[in-house]
């Protein structure tokens, strides 16, 4: 999610502009999203001091965390490259206005975040390739935060924003991936990394656009679930604007109980339901060619056909 007040903010306010799919963020007992930007005012935004030509810097109303708990909002990943875009003093303004909303974070370094749904307690971490993150760069302090997390949590979730940026970056590569010259981390090595240490599910974004999904050791890992809100803000022509929002059960540990990628397009950079489901066709088509023995049967609406080696 990249909103912005100098580029312009949804027409009625976010709950507004986001109620079509509200029926959707709120189904489940933990909704979660990556934040990219600030819930601040006044600053001095990053571009100010960087030579490039072009620059993005997001700045929404601190009175947007209401809004997203609205809609349902539990949690947000503040792991990414836009979290610091006005500084110190933005981010704070961030964190100070998710918990008047009652929203919880995750993402700085050697943060664990802690939700309890149905008794069950759930470990939130958050890793992106900056120093003012939980890095996603070193890999063996990522799997030994994991495996902190998983002594005092059934279920470890790990949010990762990896890799290049572009519509042509649908695949998921082997190796480290490069962008603007930044070392955005190596998410194949990274994700069965950590989940080797106990993670149970991986769920990405960076690069604008949906890549697939892998079941590895029988657990999920969804590299990048594309943009989700982008209204004067970020591109949704064509594969741009293929979003999702991804429903799982996990049973405690992280078996896969139920899965179900709900297609969302962006119209105007604005989520909104897809009925003809182009979004999980590509994901089908994706995952089955990234990931050919290590895949799940993804019916054309998006459900998760789930075999019984992965039930056990």
């Amino acid at each position: 999610m990249a909103i912005s007040s100098e580029r312009g903010l949804p027409p009625g306010g976010l709950d507004r502009a986001l109620a079509p799919v509200e029926r959707d963020l709120r189904a489940a007992d933990i909704t979660l999203g990556n934040l990219e930007g600030t819930l601040s005012t006044g600053g001095v935004s990053k571009c100010a001091s960087l030579a490039r030509a072009v620059c993005f810097a997001f700045q929404a109303p601190p009175s947007y965390a209401f809004a997203l708990r609205n809609l349902g909002f539990d949690l947000v990943n503040q792991a990414n490259n836009h979290s610091m875009d006005f500084g110190v003093s933005g981010r704070a303004q961030t964190v100070a206005s998710l918990q008047r909303a009652g929203i919880m974070h995750t993402g700085f370094p050697s943060e664990i975040t802690y939700l309890r749904t149905h008794g069950i307690r759930v470990a939130f971490l958050g890793f992106a390739p900056y120093a003012y993150d939980a890095n996603l760069l070193d890999i063996a302090g990522a799997q030994a935060l994991v495996r902190r997390a998983r002594r005092h949590a059934a279920i470890v979730v790990v949010i990762i924003h990896a890799g290049a940026e572009g519509a042509n970056q649908l695949h998921t590569p082997y190796g480290t991936q490069y962008y603007l010259g930044e070392d955005r981390g190596d998410a194949r090595a990274f994700a069965h990394a950590v989940i080797n240490a106990g993670a149970s599910i991986v769920l990405g974004s960076g690069p604008h656009v949906i890549r697939g999904v892998e079941r590895y050791r029988g657990r999920l890992i969804a590299y990048s679930l594309g943009n989700f809100v982008g209204y004067h803000t970020l591109a949704d022509g064509g594969v741009l604007g293929d979003s999702a929002i991804l429903r799982t059960t996990l049973a405690p540990g992280g078996r896969v109980l139920a899965a179900r990628w709900i297609s969302i397009t962006l119209v105007g950079g604005l989520p909104r339901p897809d009925r003809a489901y182009a979004s999980a066709k590509l994901l089908r088509t994706l995952s089955a060619q990234d990931f050919p023995s290590d895949h799940w049967t993804i019916r054309p609406d998006g459900v998760f056909r789930l075999r019984a080696s992965t039930r056990s």
